[in-house]
């Protein structure tokens, strides 16, 4: 079975550059513990701990649109829905990389899989 380590997405809104283009489709990989400890090292997110998600989503976030070179300070300009969107991404792909959990019915036995609610759904 091979590890799947890169998730497409596509931002509800869009990231605006300076030049006005709207960038909307991207790929995050899967986090490592670098990018968990690379967090709470930063200046930043020592002063504003808020900050810790964008430098997190910099580092994961592999592409979006023609950008692939990501910063905090560009994932400021982000709306506060792709931003949340960008958070359960996040969430699905480091927990298992699918919103799906198998499990085994008791009456029959038979293998199944069960949509995992996260977040509001």
């Amino acid at each position: 079975m091979e590890l799947i380590s890169e998730f497409d997405f596509t931002l509800p809104r869009g990231l605006v550059d300076g030049s006005g283009r709207v960038h909307r489709q991207g790929t995050m990989r899967l986090a490592t513990a670098r990018d968990e400890l690379a967090v709470e090292r930063d200046r930043t997110v020592q002063r504003l701990p808020g900050y810790g998600t964008l430098v997190l989503l910099s580092r994961v976030i592999t592409r979006l649109g023609e950008l692939t070179a990501l910063t905090p300070d560009l994932l400021e300009n982000l709306f506060t829905q792709d931003l949340a969107y960008l958070r359960e991404v996040y969430n699905r792909i480091n927990q298992g990389g699918t919103a799906q959990i198998p499990t085994r019915c008791p009456a029959c036995d038979a293998e199944f899989e069960v949509d995992l609610a996260l977040a509001g759904e």
